[in-house]
């Protein structure tokens, strides 16, 4: 920076203008800022410096300064370019209002560079990143000639506006596709809590030879593992992540530790989280935490937390509903309590109603269920069917009718439509021997016409996941799969019964 002010000063010296080589530096360095003033000062700035500058602001911001740039240049006598517009669209892309981004637009139509790919592909980028899809489809449609970053720019708009339908018309239509075109799929699928779907597509890319996933899919597969519980095939993608230098990428590492925690191999995403070492984030600590608590490790949960503020991390709300779920399943009350009060008191972050929900939890595992019902009329916030759901849960666990009554009817107002509320005061009643009031509640059941879905669970086999429900007969091979299950369902009695045989014998021996 200083080399290049040496250069300027000599510049106005010797009477040789080096402005325009002194601008393209300090946009390298990058100082936009300054590169701005020296535009300022220069008595007939080219459209090249204009688009120099125009191109910075729309990436590194303030993006609103490229579009005061391009009407300076206007005002100037200049006419924009193809380039010109081109940056100009990835900027209005990133600014709040759609409004500046329709005006160029039109301003593009008027100059007549409809038919430059690159700007058009950018035009089609900003209307699929402002939500404006009908538009964005209308642009792309509009476009003569296309090539895969345009595809890429319109699926990516569907899939981040969770349209995933109108993404796979399109991804289907490719002629051609590469690893970014995939990645988007399989990123909207995961991300539009499409699991089963997002690993599909994965497995669709891996038989695809031509195509090599790169860490932004590998961080984009392993949720959609962890959340459907596909152990095998995460297993498999953490390898080939090691194999090939991914491991290094935070976003792959806290995506793996993730999907250990969440499929309870907690010692593996112990080991993950002991490799990351110092690169640790707040996620990787957060994943930890949440991993620990949530199966059963609740002290090493607190000692885990305990080690982030030593090493100087601060929490966020996130960290919160992890140390307080593991102390509701740890029946931690007193720690419980001390976390939620030092939550605003020490670290200025004001409970959100998850934070309540977990408190709610930690008094209703503990029994404590007149105090939790107490802490629920004094909530600052209007409690959601959540908490009210907790509650119920706590009371069919210890078989508090009246609390259960209470609950439930505060879920019928809230998710009339919900079955699973009917069926838990269904179950306190008949545990009770209120079979008057189980009958009543079949009955508004039925006068409701609300049911209760079919259960489900997938199963994972040869990389695959399959899904089954009860009486399922729609896998294509459900037959042997029954003949299995009732040569299973034959040993179990046979087990069964010589255990019993045996159990007599001894006892009259």
């Amino acid at each position: 920076m200083n080399q290049l002010k040496q250069i300027q000063a000599h510049t106005l010296r010797i009477g040789v203008d080096h402005t325009k080589f002194i601008i393209v530096k300090l946009l390298q360095i990058p100082n936009v800022s300054y590169a701005h003033k020296l535009l300022d000062v220069i008595p007939h700035p080219t459209l090249f410096l204009y688009n120099k500058l125009i191109q910075s602001y729309s990436s590194q911001g303030p993006y609103h300064n490229s579009l005061f740039l391009y009407t300076q240049l206007c005002r100037k006598g200049l006419s924009p370019n193809e380039h010109s517009f081109t940056f100009l669209f990835a900027a209005c892309a990133l600014l709040p209002s759609t409004q500046r981004g329709q005006m160029v637009h039109t301003h593009f139509v008027k100059s007549g560079f409809e038919a430059d790919l690159f700007a058009s592909t950018s035009l089609v980028d900003m209307y699929s990143k402002l939500g404006l899809l009908k538009t964005a489809q209308k642009c792309f449609d509009e476009m003569k000639e296309k090539d895969i970053p345009t595809w890429n720019s319109i699926i990516a708009g569907y899939t981040k506006f969770g349209d995933m339908e109108g993404a796979n018309k399109l991804f289907n239509l490719m002629p051609f596709r590469n690893v970014i075109s995939w990645t988007s799929m399989i990123s909207g699928y995961s991300q539009n809590g499409q699991y089963r779907e997002a690993l599909s597509m994965f497995i669709k890319m891996e038989n695809d030879k031509a195509m090599r996933p790169n860490e932004v899919t590998i961080a984009s597969v392993l949720p959609a593992c962890a959340n459907i519980g596909a152990l095998e095939v995460g297993e498999r993608i953490e390898a080939y992540a090691r194999i090939n230098g991914y491991f290094s990428n935070l976003f792959v590492s806290n995506a793996l530790l993730e999907m250990y925690s969440r499929c309870g191999k907690i010692d593996k995403a112990k080991s993950v989280f002991d490799e990351i070492g110092s690169r640790r984030n707040l996620c990787s600590w957060n994943s930890m935490i949440m991993g620990l608590a949530v199966n059963g490790r609740c002290k090493e949960a607190l000692e885990v937390f305990n080690n982030m503020l030593r090493e100087g991390t601060a929490p966020d709300d996130v960290t919160f509903v992890g140390v307080l779920l593991a102390c509701a399943h740890g029946g931690f009350v007193t720690k419980g309590w001390e976390l939620f009060q030092k939550m605003e008191q020490n670290h200025f972050l004001v409970p959100k109603l998850e934070h309540y929900g977990c408190m709610v939890d930690l008094l209703g595992r503990s029994g404590k269920l007149m105090e939790a019902y107490d802490f629920i009329n004094t909530m600052p916030i209007k409690p959601d069917a959540i908490i009210w759901g907790v509650l119920l849960g706590a009371c069919s666990f210890y078989g508090h009718v009246e609390l259960a009554e209470i609950s439930a009817n505060r879920l019928f107002v809230l998710e009339p439509w919900n079955p699973a509320n009917y069926v838990i005061l269904s179950n306190i009643y008949a545990l009770a021997g209120k079979w008057d009031a189980v009958a009543r509640l079949r009955k508004v059941m039925k006068g409701s016409k609300i049911t209760k879905g079919a259960g489900y669970s997938f199963v994972e086999e040869g990389g695959h996941i399959h899904k089954f429900i009860v009486e399922d007969r729609s896998h294509p091979r459900y037959i042997e799969v029954y003949a299995l299950l009732d040569e299973l369902s034959t040993e179990i009695i046979r087990s069964h019964d010589e255990n019993d045989f045996c159990y007599e014998f001894e006892y009259y021996a």
